[in-house]
């Protein structure tokens, strides 16, 4: 009897840092794409409450998971885990999410949701070429959206497709974010500028504005402003300052934009 206790608790032990290890990676996958604060702790609290693993503890920041459980029916266990500020993958987010419905359906063991999980973090990207294409059907919609015409929206699609060429295959793996979001901003300023001195184009300000889009954080700042008034003052002031230095190297570009075509051309056609 003794020999059969001792296993049964060695099994639990096992079992519930399982349990903790599938909820740090819903959390992790949750965050790392982009993920409220909220989110990502309610899910990590519905996967160990649906496990019986009542001890669990979780406190989550922008960058970062901080996990532990343990009492005297329960093993004892703590892990931190860095996430750092990335992109936004909100497909990723609804399949964690539809995946911690279903644990609570009863639909998944401990190591199928672990399999699952994997599965979802493997997913694919979107295709760079569908990517570039919404980047320009994208920056062509706001250009149209804050005034401009027919051609300043054909001008605000091209600049729009090759800025996303520029993100995909430049920016993103060889430089850093802010020279990345100064050098982007830079590029369609210019792109939109010579178009408009060669006559195609009648809105330079909207053309740039519809360029430029593809390049705000709209979700982390809505994040942020989420994550503030859910009371996550920490977080949301680390994604709210990651925002903001965005849009000061946006303008930084704008303006670096303005100044070399001015000093090419003496302004003329501007």
């Amino acid at each position: 009897m003794g020999n059969r206790n001792a296993a049964e608790k060695k099994l639990q032990k096992k079992n519930d840092e399982e349990v903790m290890e599938l909820a740090i990676q819903a959390g992790h996958i949750l965050l790392e794409n982009g993920a409220e604060i909220f989110r990502v702790e309610e899910t990590m609290n519905r996967i160990c409450r649906y496990y019986d693993v009542q001890s669990g503890s979780h406190f989550v920041l922008s960058n970062g998971i901080f996990a532990t459980a343990g009492n005297s029916q329960e093993r004892f266990f703590a892990k931190v885990q860095h996430i750092p500020v990335s992109g936004t993958h909100l497909d990723k987010v609804a399949a964690v999410n539809q995946l911690s419905r279903e644990i609570e359906e009863g639909k998944y063991t401990v190591r199928e949701a672990m399999d699952e999980l994997e599965r979802i973090k493997a997913m694919p990207e979107k295709r760079k070429s569908i990517q570039m294409m919404a980047s320009g059907i994208g920056s062509a919609a706001f250009c149209c959206l804050f005034g401009g015409n027919a051609l300043d929206s054909l001008v605000a699609f091209g600049a729009g497709l090759i800025l996303y060429a520029y993100v995909l295959f430049i920016s993103g793996p060889y430089l850093s974010k802010i020279v990345g979001n100064v050098g982007g901003s830079t590029l369609v300023t210019i792109i939109c500028a010579f178009f408009h001195i060669m006559g195609v184009g009648e809105h330079l300000n909207f053309m740039i504005i519809g360029s430029i889009m593809p390049l705000i954080p709209g979700v982390a700042f809505t994040n942020a402003i989420r994550d503030v008034a859910d009371g996550d003052y920490i977080s949301g002031a680390v994604r709210m300052l990651d925002a903001l230095l965005i849009f000061f190297c946006i303008a930084i570009g704008v303006g670096l934009g303005i100044a070399i075509v001015n000093g090419i051309t003496g302004g003329v056609g501007l």
